[in-house]
């Protein structure tokens, strides 16, 4: 194999694949990156059998071939390179790598034993078009609140699914849910798709690109943006009936200013560090003032008011002032809505430009 590149498109594919290359395996070829020319391009590429990454770049082919190199020396050694044409040569599973006065030689592996890669038939699964921003936002709205516990798998992704004509994206620890509306959709989905997978996603789109297609498979996952293709496992499992925890209604609400709130729940968390970050929200309907406080031995009282508006009852809740702050960062609204039914009820956090598209529910604690 004999093939020039620049050095910005091989590093970029390079860092998506080597995210993906595990060096703590049993199977030391898992810990390669592919290198394979096809036709006038270069395929970059690895995976760990969970998850695969394949890049495409341009390339100046003078010789097809293919190997297989380390993933963390490779990366790390292109990622240093001056931003220019970079040969890459293959000689008896060695790969040499130039560009201007720097020159070096890897041993690689023969590719024989690197798993097939998946293929992408789009007659076989389900296709979406999403634009970039909404897929951005969606999966960071969401992920948030996926659960961490490996002894419950299906929380430890994001639920795709259709309900009522639109695709919907759901996620849960028990402690917290969101639910995220994004687009009209007919087809019959139901996925559960790994946050790891989906924060890789994020990681791969790269400037310029606007669109992401996604192509659900009976138990596969796969992203195209541009020429970088991501597919992925999906979480086998049921996903729990979840919206029998998002009330319909709130008997106490009111629609208030992001920032200001944003302000007064990071002051109160300061007092709330020592306490197990409980912090009680009070609303109050004859003032329209909606008061924080928190109170620690060790460190002392906080308590810190802010105007609220269209107050239908009052009342009081004791949340968790890590998970609150975590859906106000992600609320995108100069306003949202608030609201609860009493102190051991859900607390909705929703935005009101978009209200029903994001739904943000923390559980109190018992105060």
């Amino acid at each position: 194999m004999k093939v020039q590149v620049t050095q910005e498109n091989l590093s970029f594919a390079l860092s998506n694949a080597s995210r993906i290359a595990n060096e703590k395996t049993s199977l030391p070829i898992l810990s390669n990156i592919l290198l394979r020319t096809e036709n006038n391009r270069l395929l970059v590429a690895a995976t760990n059998l969970e998850i695969s990454s394949s890049n495409l770049i341009g390339a100046k082919v003078q010789s097809q071939g293919v190997i297989t190199v380390p993933a963390r020396i490779l990366t790390e050694f292109v990622s240093n390179l001056p931003k220019e044409t970079i040969d890459l040569e293959v000689k008896k599973n060695q790969l040499t790598i130039s560009a201007g006065n720097y020159t070096s030689t890897i041993n690689g592996m023969e590719s024989d034993e690197f798993p097939e890669l998946p293929i992408v038939d789009e007659s076989q699964g389900i296709k979406i078009e999403l634009s970039v921003s909404v897929f951005k936002e969606a999966v960071t709205q969401t992920i948030i609140t996926a659960s961490n516990d490996s002894t419950r798998p299906v929380l430890t992704g994001v639920y795709w699914h259709s309900y009522e004509g639109s695709l919907h994206l759901a996620a849960t620890d028990g402690y917290r849910l969101s639910e995220r509306r994004i687009v009209e959709n007919t087809d019959e989905i139901s996925a559960i798709i790994p946050t790891s997978t989906l924060q890789e996603t994020l990681r791969s789109i790269h400037d310029g690109i606007e669109v992401i297609e996604l192509l659900f498979t009976e138990s596969e996952v796969h992203f195209r943006m541009g020429d970088v293709v991501i597919t992925s496992r999906l979480i086998d499992g049921k996903f729990p009936d979840y919206r029998q925890l998002i009330p319909a209604t709130t008997d106490i609400s009111g629609r208030i200013t992001k920032k200001e709130l944003v302000r007064v729940v990071k002051i109160a968390s300061l007092f709330a560090r020592e306490s197990g970050g409980g912090i009680t929200l009070n609303i109050d309907k004859d003032t329209n003032l909606l008061s924080i406080n928190s109170i620690t031995s060790e460190v002392g009282e906080n308590t810190s008011k802010v105007e609220i508006k269209d107050v239908s009852e009052s009342g009081s809740i004791t949340l968790n002032s890590r998970y609150l702050n975590d859906a106000l960062s992600v609320l995108n609204e100069d306003e949202i809505i608030i609201g609860f039914s009493g102190k051991l009820s859900p607390f909705i956090l929703s935005g009101d430009t978009h209200s029903g598209v994001y739904k943000h529910i923390v559980m109190p604690l018992k105060s």
